[in-house]
């Protein structure tokens, strides 16, 4: 059975599905996390840096969520973290990192930084799914 973010109600009344901006420089990992959020009923607008996204973010797009990796050239998904929450405007989207190594340093720094959750590449249907519950109204 596919999870959803999707409301619950009748036809006609669900709410439109949540936007979530993906931001990888790998286009076979932006492929994967793409997919599965699809997948799981989330719009999803994929980026190939840091600073693609923040043009994106200041062009006033309606995102829900951003799924970053943490290694990226030019800006890691730690920095655009801390200009997202710098951001009056848009301190308020929850940030999900990614990563393929599983450094305890840098995951605490990213939680303590306002990081709402840290995953281990490669990211699964069942952490979508977690994502769902714990950072989507």
């Amino acid at each position: 059975m596919a999870s959803s973010c999707m409301g619950i109600g009748g036809e006609g009344s669900a709410p439109a599905a949540p936007h979530v901006l993906a931001v990888d420089d790998s286009s076979v990992d932006r492929a994967v996390i793409t997919g599965i959020l699809r997948s799981s009923k989330f719009r999803v607008t994929a980026v190939d840096s840091a600073k693609r996204a923040l043009e994106l973010l200041g062009s006033g797009a309606n995102v829900s969520m951003i799924i970053t990796d943490y290694w990226m050239p030019d800006m890691t998904g730690y920095e655009l973290l801390k200009k997202v929450k710098e951001s009056s405007k848009l301190r308020e989207i929850p940030v999900v990192i990614m990563s393929s190594e599983n450094v305890p340093t840098r995951i605490n720094r990213c939680l303590e930084e306002g990081a709402e959750d840290f995953l281990l590449k490669p990211v699964r249907r069942s952490d979508v799914s977690r994502l769902c519950s714990r950072v989507l109204p």
